[in-house]
């Protein structure tokens, strides 16, 4: 079992009282008792074993026993700019990409999207964190507060050299062509995709313009939860192997 708790709260070592929430699950779901040892995980890479100090009635203490070796963590510092999606579908990409070891969100309002403000970010936040402890990630993806597209590229981005990928339905390069193109880096790729109805052609031009590589995932139209999901998922596997191969 593996419960994130902040870096602050691990630093006390002793006697650290879990959330009601996580509390609730170690005693109702996972039935653990006084001794049982879990991990806990701080969500910047540290894990930390430790051992169920107490349990009363609406409370759980525990005791950080040391710090565990091993990382899971890819090398590959993916962060998804992810045009803003309706009702479930953002929570569903942001779960399943952090699954996937996504670094970071950048929720982005772009030209078709639906939704044009949203009070979520503390919801995403809370999925990004339950899914790190449901797969067994050391870092949970940090969520930013969502950006206009504009302001993505005014914030985040230097046009220096190449350092993302838009993915665009009506065309662009495969994904190994475009990571050939950017080459081997350490520094954060972008990766974006577009809402319910994908990116206006001025905004990958926009992009293009920010030495942004456009590309493509196919010839069919995925749905945009869809596409998300396998662009992470393409470009995690091709970073992994270029890396093994020693392209990057």
């Amino acid at each position: 079992m593996r419960i994130y708790l902040s870096r602050e709260t691990i630093a006390k070592k002793t006697g650290i009282l879990l959330p009601p929430d996580k509390a609730r699950h170690v005693v109702s779901v996972m039935r653990c008792k006084k001794d049982d040892e879990i991990t806990v995980f701080d969500g910047w890479g540290r894990s930390y074993l430790a051992k169920v100090a107490g349990i009363q009635k609406k409370s759980v203490s525990i005791d950080i026993v040391q710090e565990l070796m091993g990382d899971t963590e890819s090398s590959a510092r993916l962060v998804l700019c992810q045009g803003i999606l309706r009702g479930q579908k953002m929570d569903f990409v942001i779960q399943k990409t952090t699954e996937l070891g996504i670094k970071e969100v950048i929720p982005l309002i772009s030209g078709r999207c639906q939704v044009k403000e949203t009070r979520k970010t503390p919801r995403w936040r809370k999925i990004a964190e339950e899914a790190a402890e449901q797969c067994g990630r050391s870092v949970v993806p940090r969520i930013r507060e969502p950006q206009t597209f504009g302001d993505f590229f005014e914030t985040f981005v230097s046009a220096e050299s190449p350092q993302g990928i838009i993915f665009w339905e009506k065309g662009g390069l495969s994904a190994d062509e475009a990571l050939e193109k950017i080459g081997p880096s350490k520094a954060p790729l972008f990766l974006c995709i577009g809402p319910e109805g994908g990116f206006m052609q001025s905004e990958v031009e926009m992009a293009e313009s920010r030495a942004f590589i456009r590309a493509t995932l196919g010839s069919l139209i995925l749905r945009a939860e869809t596409a998300s999901i396998v662009a992470v998922a393409l470009v995690q596997f091709l970073a992994e192997k270029n890396k093994t191969s020693g392209k990057v």
